[in-house]
């Protein structure tokens, strides 16, 4: 038996969100298609496609008929209108998977913290670059501490929407939250780059940990293992090169990032870079930045399905 699910948002994510349902998931199904712009690809696409649609909102896909029987609402809108959509949404008994950086509910990034909200009323994806970082984060916070943690995501102009356009802001802060949350770094720190480049430029993330003394080879074996279990639902996120070590000086201006305590001491920067090709199941594979976060929440919610249903949960 399936899990009914409706998409808020027929842009950019929330229209390759729909085309994954359709074609990757056996455990979900697509009852409505959300919009506010009837002349919308996505919505021409969904209708092509026999889902149901509505132009006018939240407000009318909860009197739909095609409602009754969802269990999980994605949001792919904005930050701000995911706010009004959790508040019809959750009192109606729905889970909500929230594809902005809104945050309103717990952060999930499946293969760090995927099991560990699955009865959460509202979970959020945190962002497209905390969604290629915080793994790399994590497997190195599981070696050692992990004192500071910055990542820069570079993704192509042409796929970035209007909605992430409008979120610049709630991207960094979201993003740099869950580098500490999720990711374990006792203080972290996001940077997106709108590269305008012609041809358009695949996405590449890099991350940066400050951590003390440590074991190299045991950071790296954990960093390709994670990259491993980013693949199992992202083919094409890989490293672009071996993991980097940099013995950082004491001297340097970065100890001033390790504690007090620790400031005198040994410290190593660790530098990972990674690239992440898109499915091109809606744009093209430039856009890996939407695919990791249609995945994600494509993962997050089969996870889910699964969970409730008492079946054996998704790795």
């Amino acid at each position: 038996m399936t899990t009914k699910v409706a998409v808020i948002g027929s842009g950019n994510i929330g229209t390759d969100l729909m085309i994954k349902i359709l074609r990757l998931s056996e455990s979900l199904e697509i009852a409505a298609m959300v919009g506010i712009d009837p002349e919308s690809d996505g919505l021409a696409r969904a209708r092509r496609l026999k889902v149901a649609t509505t132009h006018e909102g939240v407000d009318r896909l909860v009197t739909m008929d095609e409602f009754a029987d969802v269990s999980i609402v994605f949001d792919a809108t904005s930050a701000g209108a995911h706010r009004h959509h959790d508040e019809i949404l959750r009192p109606l008994g729905r889970t909500v998977v929230d594809l902005t950086p809104a945050a309103v509910g717990p952060y999930v990034v499946p293969p760090v913290n995927g099991q560990a909200h699955l009865d959460a009323g509202n979970v959020n994806m945190v962002t497209c670059g905390g969604q290629a970082t915080i793994p790399i984060v994590a497997a190195v916070a599981a070696v050692t501490p992990v004192h500071y943690g910055e990542i820069v995501a570079s993704i192509s102009s042409r796929s970035a929407g209007p909605g992430t356009r409008a979120n610049i802001d709630e991207f960094t802060e979201t993003t740099s939250s869950a580098i500490e949350k999720v990711g374990g770094a006792a203080r972290g720190k996001a940077i997106i780059v709108l590269n305008p480049a012609e041809p358009p430029l695949i996405m590449r993330d890099t991350v940066y940990c400050l951590v003390g003394d440590c074991d190299d080879a045991a950071i790296a074996t954990s960093v390709e293992e994670m990259v491993a279990r980013v693949q199992m639902y992202v083919p094409g996120y890989r490293l672009k090169q071996k993991v980097q070590f940099d013995r950082v000086p004491t001297d340097d201006p970065l100890h001033a990032l390790l504690p007090a305590a620790s400031r005198s001491g040994a410290a190593t920067k660790v530098s990972v870079f990674l690239e992440v090709e898109g499915a091109a199941h809606y744009l093209p594979a430039y856009a890996g930045n939407l695919d990791i976060m249609t995945s994600a929440a494509l993962r997050t919610a089969e996870r889910m399905a699964a969970h409730r249903s008492g079946k054996v949960t998704v790795r």
